[in-house]
């Protein structure tokens, strides 16, 4: 792996308290785990495998991944910090149970302070291999199991509130919703949700087949990948891969709102301002795709039940309503908004751990 000269100095550097390269030639493991925060307790988040066209795309993504971690487990006030890891994808034939336990070891270097759960390209099994050598993998079969569920019944909700905020609708029942990465862990289980609840749905995927076969379920109309950003909807719900609102897409969108289940989903921070001078409502995602990592903290915590699980679900309802409402009365970018609060918080909870330290 060709590592940047200085992580320091990366424009996605925020301060992270640790960065870890991982590399095992035996099995092609090239990995990056970035923990940003420990403040409120382990740095818990996905392992994301991925084709990525260069290491330092692959630390780009690492960095911004992990601090939206610690911001979504911080205004889903749960007690854990943020942290995430990526694995380039090996090219060609590879021993997938070989790389995640190779994987497991680079999480177990780190004595806890990361705790990895399974994101995009991974599997509650390959968090089972990466179990064989550390014990701080959770999202396992026997555990809470795949949280893409709650994750989407956690957007479901956030579209519900987005719907009445932007849109002045009391339900999804005709609301055009367009919806990016449909067959994915989280896509799918979200449009069956919004389908149920009388929404008229676009879809596009990367995966035709299981689009197509998705779309006859669903009564949903289908579109190519690209042409998802034209569509004339009420909301636009990017569910695959972060940076998809970017200079290159955001004049073409003729929606009212956007909200989704992928992380990142703005190009960079200014992108929020951009979107609301076109009056398009935004979501920030760690707000709303929260449901994921509440789900998993019944691993970390049994005392965290299905009802409280619930509880946490509605809880990310009223914290989007009040972003939502403070961008409107504010006149300033609901993403800014929010990452204000987050950092506060992180602040008030480091100032709280110095204290007591003292």
């Amino acid at each position: 792996m060709s590592v940047p000269a200085s992580v320091f100095e990366h424009p996605s550097f925020d301060n992270h308290e640790k960065v870890l390269f991982a590399s095992d030639p035996a099995t092609g493991l090239q990995a990056v785990i970035a923990v940003h925060s420990t403040v409120r307790g382990p740095a818990v988040g996905g392992c994301r495998m991925w084709g990525y066209d260069s290491p330092s795309e692959a630390v780009t993504d690492v960095l911004r991944l992990s601090q939206g971690m610690s911001y979504k487990n911080i205004m889903a006030d749960l007690p854990i910090g943020g942290g995430k890891s990526v694995i380039i994808k090996p090219k060609g034939d590879f021993d997938r149970e070989a790389l995640f336990q190779a994987f497991g070891r680079a999480v177990d270097s780190l004595g806890g302070h990361y705790i990895s759960a399974e994101d995009v390209g991974v599997s509650p099994d390959d968090m089972v291999s990466a179990r064989r050598t550390t014990r701080h993998v959770v999202g396992l079969p026997q555990g809470t199991g795949d949280p893409s569920p709650t994750t989407a019944k956690g957007v479901f909700f956030g579209i519900q509130v987005v719907a009445e905020k932007a849109l002045g609708k009391s339900s999804l029942e005709g609301v055009r919703i367009a919806v990016q990465g449909a067959t994915g862990h989280v896509g799918a289980y979200l449009c069956r949700h919004l389908a149920k609840a009388g929404a008229e749905l676009t879809l596009t995927d990367i995966n035709t087949d299981a689009l197509e076969k998705l779309a006859a379920e669903l009564g949903a109309k289908t579109v190519g990948k690209d042409d998802i950003y034209d569509m004339d909807a009420d909301i636009f719900t990017p569910c695959a891969l972060g940076a998809v609102i970017n200079e290159n897409t955001i004049d073409r969108l003729k929606v009212r709102a956007v909200a989704g289940a992928a992380n990142n989903q703005l190009a960079t921070r200014e992108m929020g301002a951009e979107l609301m001078k076109r009056k398009i409502a935004y979501a920030p995602d760690y707000v709303i795709n929260a449901g994921g990592i509440i789900n998993i903290m019944g691993e970390i915590e049994t005392r965290f039940d299905r009802n409280w699980v619930e509880g946490k679900l509605q809880g990310l309802k009223s914290t989007l309503a009040e972003i939502l409402d403070a961008a409107e009365s504010e006149g300033r970018p609901a993403n800014l908004i929010a990452d204000e609060i987050a950092r506060q918080r992180i602040e008030d909870a480091r100032a709280g751990t110095r204290h007591a330290a003292e």
